[in-house]
């Protein structure tokens, strides 16, 4: 190149194509080359669109070359080190990385923090907000001892899905979620960094509802009721998990006022992000209103549908309830007769007018096996081994009635016995029971040979349905042999006793349960008027008992128990009361430590006489231990008891017993072992008493 040549933009030997396209004059003054617009010739030759047609695209590009700069000196990236302490990197990805300074805060965890930054409008529902976040929340959950980022990371992904979704749920459909990273100290011996994830949580306006369209609510005859039900108006502050709470509400509205077929179909929403409001629809189809009609059953001659319609809780006329259809249900399966029960309404009159319709309650049953044979073994240090053992027909004498045959064999007693149980007789829950048996009984304070029959009809209590109040009223026959033993000195030979009674229980039972109660009361009271006749005499007395229990939960997994019992017999010498209907106490479900019916006057010989009156009383801890997923439980307690031979308590000697006890919880109730001591023994006392049963000592 020469040194005075014009410097020119381009080389002479570029293609004449290129250069015609850039001339010199863009290249020296571009601003001015490119106001000059497409009208100069000069800016493209005629002669290079020549052979370009307008409607023909181009084949082949004109053949351009720019060679590379070889002067350019770019200097080398220096490498960044990284920060070993610093390890947030999966945390931060994506995320703008600032925080509220004047929000308000939430510490969840030491890994966790809510900042509520938005005081207008506020955040309403921000207590029951941050209660379900922390009950939900992926990085609550995490075990400190295993966290690391990546986890740490994923989890706070999960969380701030969730926060939006919990913000939706509460009508803040425009909230807005921000995530950002601070660290924590790890210690005091380490300068190493843990991070902490924080979520500022700004909400937004909160929606309300709109319209509300119940569908077809309004062609029900209770359509006003009905409607009250649906808490949920145009206007309220939209809440989505409120929509199914309401939903259920109306759906047992519908089924408790004689809508047997009601229908809801799923609810919509539609939300309008101008208006700030949702329209909800909730399709409801009342489908006509109902009565009880007949009941009905599959197999009448196994248990007829008149047999069951006395079981249920309604009478044919009444408005149908989708309540006592379950509960009829519940019933035919507590009879133990079936092994699987469905009772479906039927229609078979349509609503006319201002008429309802009628259901007929059909009730599908199959028949459960209906014969059992049951055994059980039971031990007590100083009541010896027991042995029971029964054979059932639990609808022998349809329907439901039973027979039973069972048999004792025992260190103190033997026993054979039959029982007639008509089950459901006159109403639901009321028992008619006849009963026979002959047994030998060997103790401590008597001897016994007795045959007996008795009755009773009663309301009972099951563990299906436990009832505040249950009752029974009965009678009673007996012919017993008794060896009475030493009374007052003088020595009685063995000597037989024909007994009649009339009695009459009650129960008044508030507990949580009927095995293992954990709150409440129970309150019980027993009279039975009796007459015994022995060696030409007659002799009139009155038994009478009351029991009462209290139970109370003082944490988590303790429960304190306590019972009191006063009894006595009213109006005869203890001479004329034979010696098995005397008072006693001792034993499992007595004062513990000491043995059955051990406590009490006694004779020269050491051997109890029973009395005329009696007084007792408990108080045990239930302590769960958290064992087999809080099965087991430690039960310390201690007793005392007392009995008089005159009628009411001297309180002359008083018993007390302590020890400890194990309860295993099973499907079926707790299986208890105790263990007692006793506090001041007698010289024929054991140093200790073991009892082994099914159910809480009380």
């Amino acid at each position: 190149m020469l040194a005075n040549a014009p410097v020119r933009a381009q080389d002479s030997s570029a293609p004449p194509s290129l250069e015609e396209l850039i001339p010199d004059s863009a290249v020296e003054n571009p601003e001015e080359w490119a106001q000059q617009g497409t009208d100069d010739g000069a800016a493209v030759d005629a002669d290079v669109l020549s052979g370009i047609e307008a409607d023909t695209p181009i084949a082949d590009l004109p053949d351009m070359q720019v060679a590379w700069p070889t002067d350019l000196d770019i200097e080398p990236f220096e490498p960044i080190e990284s920060e070993a302490d610093i390890e947030f990197v999966e945390l931060l990805e994506d995320r703008r990385q600032f925080a509220f300074d004047e929000a308000e805060i939430e510490t969840i965890s030491e890994d966790l923090v809510l900042g509520f930054p938005q005081k207008e409008p506020p955040f309403s529902e921000r207590g029951d907000f941050v209660a379900r976040f922390e009950a939900l929340s992926t990085i609550e959950e995490l075990d400190q001892d295993d966290e690391n980022v990546a986890v740490l990371a994923a989890r706070a992904r999960e969380d701030e899905e969730l926060l939006g979704n919990l913000l939706r749920v509460y009508g803040y459909y425009d909230g807005e979620i921000v995530r950002t990273i601070g660290a924590r100290d790890a210690g005091d011996d380490t300068a190493a960094a843990q991070p902490r994830v924080r979520f500022d949580v700004i909400p937004g306006p909160r929606y309300t509802y709109g319209t509300v369209d119940l569908g077809q609510l309004d062609s029900a005859a209770d359509a006003e009721s009905l409607r009250q039900t649906f808490d949920i108006a145009p206007g309220d502050f939209l809440q989505s998990d409120v929509i199914l709470r309401e939903q259920f509400d109306l759906d047992r509205a519908l089924g408790e006022s004689g809508y047997a077929f009601a229908e809801i179909d799923e609810p919509q929403l539609l939300i309008d992000h101008e208006r700030l409001e949702g329209d909800l629809t909730l399709p409801v189809r009342p489908n006509g209103k109902y009565v009880f009609g007949r009941v009905v059953s599959s197999d009448p001659e196994f248990l007829s549908g008149r047999h069951i319609g006395e079981i249920a809780r309604f009478e044919p006329g009444e408005i149908y309830q989708r309540s006592l259809a379950l509960d009829l249900r519940r019933a035919v399966t507590a009879t133990g007769l079936v092994s699987s029960v469905s009772v479906t309404p039927r229609e078979v009159a349509a609503p006319s007018g201002d008429q309802p319709g009628v259901v007929a309650m059909d009730v599908e049953l199959e028949r459960a096996e209906l014969r059992t044979i049951a055994g059980a073994i039971g031990y007590g240090s100083e009541e010896g081994v027991r042995i029971q053992a029964s054979w059932e027909h639990r609808n022998l004498f349809p329907p439901e009635g039973a027979l039973r045959l069972r048999g004792i064999i025992g260190t103190q007693e033997q026993l054979v016995g039959a029982t007639f149980r008509k089950s459901n007789f006159g109403g639901r829950d009321k028992v008619l029971t006849l009963d026979a048996y002959a047994s030998t009984i060997d103790s401590d304070a008597y001897d016994a040979n007795t045959i007996a029959v008795s009755g009773v009809y009663e309301r009972t209590s099951t563990l299906l349905f436990q009832k505040p109040l249950s009752w029974g009223l009965g009678a009673e026959l007996l012919a017993t042999d008794e060896r009475n033993r030493v009374v007052d000195g003088i020595p009685r030979p063995r000597q037989a006793y024909f007994i009649a009674s009339i009695f009459g229980r009650g129960t008044i039972d508030t507990t949580d349960s009927l095995l293992d109660p954990t709150r409440g009361y129970r309150l019980s009271g027993f009279l039975g008027p009796e007459t015994s006749r022995t060696q030409g005499q007659q002799f009139y007395y009155l038994r009478n008992q009351a029991d009462a229990s209290y139970y109370q939960s003082v944490s988590d997994r303790i429960v304190v128990a306590g019972r009191g019992r006063f009894a006595s017999i009213q109006g005869a010498e203890l001479v004329g009361i034979a010696p098995s209907r005397r008072l006693y106490a001792g034993g499992g479900n007595s004062v513990r430590g000491y043995g059955y019916q051990s406590i009490g006057p006694k004779n020269e010989f050491g051997e109890p006489t029973g009395g005329r009156s009696l007084v007792e009383a408990a108080i045990e801890a239930r302590i769960g231990t958290g064992l087999f997923d809080g099965a087991v439980s430690v039960v310390p307690f201690l007793d005392v008891g007392s009995v008089s031979t005159s009628t009411t308590p001297d309180f002359d000697e008083i018993k007390f017993g302590a020890g400890v006890g194990v309860r295993y919880t099973t499907g079926f109730g707790p299986i208890r072992v105790d263990v007692g001591v006793p506090i001041n023994p007698e010289p024929e006392d054991s140093d200790f008493a073991v009892y082994v049963s099914l159910g809480q000592a009380f």
